[in-house]
């Protein structure tokens, strides 16, 4: 084999390796990506049930206590239990409002995954050029033929490498679950 076929040859294996190993790795990557949306969709969407639910058995019970204590069929409870209770209910009110907050930033996650998404199957199309044209090449190419594919390839990868900025360049910028530090897209 000549020289220039063996060139040719490693280019086109190198190009073509490239290209396919990233494409199953990152559908793959996608896959394990949707999973995760759609299992933390579930765990959210249930611990929200959760969350409603104990703070309405809470509330009820609450107001059972306050129906004791206001017709005095608890004799022996002086007013500064009465106020303890009052402040615990709050407390615990407060605890619930603040576990649902927090399960509401499930959208800022999703966004994020679907973003993350978006990205590898751009990152899957720029990976795909890298074989487009490849298989077009004759064995015995002149080395200027090699050098004009892989110039196509650079700019073909740019190209679609910009494009994907564009589309995917705003961001997230939430970093805790903190309120007031939202700022989407």
């Amino acid at each position: 084999m000549t020289r220039k076929k063996m060139l040719n040859s490693q280019v086109k294996r190198l190009l073509s390796g490239v290209s396919g190993h990233g494409q199953q790795h990152l559908l793959e990557v996608e896959a394990d990506l949707l999973q995760t949306t759609f299992l933390l969709g579930e765990a959210i969407e249930k611990l929200g049930t959760s969350f409603f639910a104990l703070h309405a058995a809470v509330s009820a019970q609450q107001l059972e206590v306050d129906l004791l204590l206001k017709n005095n069929e608890i004799k022996q409870v002086d007013s500064g239990a009465s106020v303890r209770l009052n402040a615990l209910q709050k407390e615990i009110t407060q605890h619930i409002n603040s576990a649902v907050t927090g399960l509401q930033f499930q959208d800022l996650t999703g966004q994020l995954l679907a973003r993350t998404v978006r990205r590898i199957v751009g990152l899957r199309e720029v990976l795909n050029t890298l074989g487009v044209g490849v298989d077009d090449m004759p064995p015995d190419s002149a080395g200027e033929d090699i050098i004009a594919l892989l110039n196509g390839i650079n700019k073909n990868l740019d190209d679609q490498s910009s494009e994907l900025k564009k589309l995917l360049r705003k961001a997230v910028h939430q970093h805790d679950m903190d309120c007031g530090d939202i700022e989407l897209f």
